[in-house]
């Protein structure tokens, strides 16, 4: 019914930038609170930031003031742009969203399937 794909993601050097993008499609009323989250190899999954549909925003203190989330409501898509980037950010990166869907009638969280970011020299 829907589907989240996150796109973006690869090998960067350390200090370097990358943005990822992710983007919803299929059978829904809208979209909510849009959120990154990222997974380490071998740690838990870990909140990035979130960005709420009045456009407000949120960061773990890991990545603020280094990471901008946003969005782009006409083209669905939530975006996160890294910058001076380090070893420690190397995970897979998750978006996260609230849909109303069903014609309005249930409210449902989706997850992307991941994005590979290694930041490496």
């Amino acid at each position: 019914q829907v589907q989240l794909v996150e796109s973006g993601g690869g090998l960067v050097q350390p200090g370097g930038s990358l943005r990822l993008s992710c983007t919803a499609s299929g059978s829904f009323f809208r979209i909510n609170n849009m959120h990154w989250y990222r997974q380490a190899p071998g740690k838990q999954r870990e909140w990035a930031a979130s960005i709420t549909s009045g456009g407000g925003t949120n960061y773990a203190d890991s990545v603020k003031g280094r990471f901008i989330i946003s969005r782009d409501n006409a083209k669905n898509t939530v975006y996160l742009q890294m910058n001076s980037l380090e070893p420690e950010d190397t995970a897979v990166y998750y978006c996260n969203a609230g849909f109303l869907i069903d014609g309005g009638a249930a409210f449902r969280s989706y997850w992307g399937q991941g994005t590979q970011v290694t930041v490496s020299s």
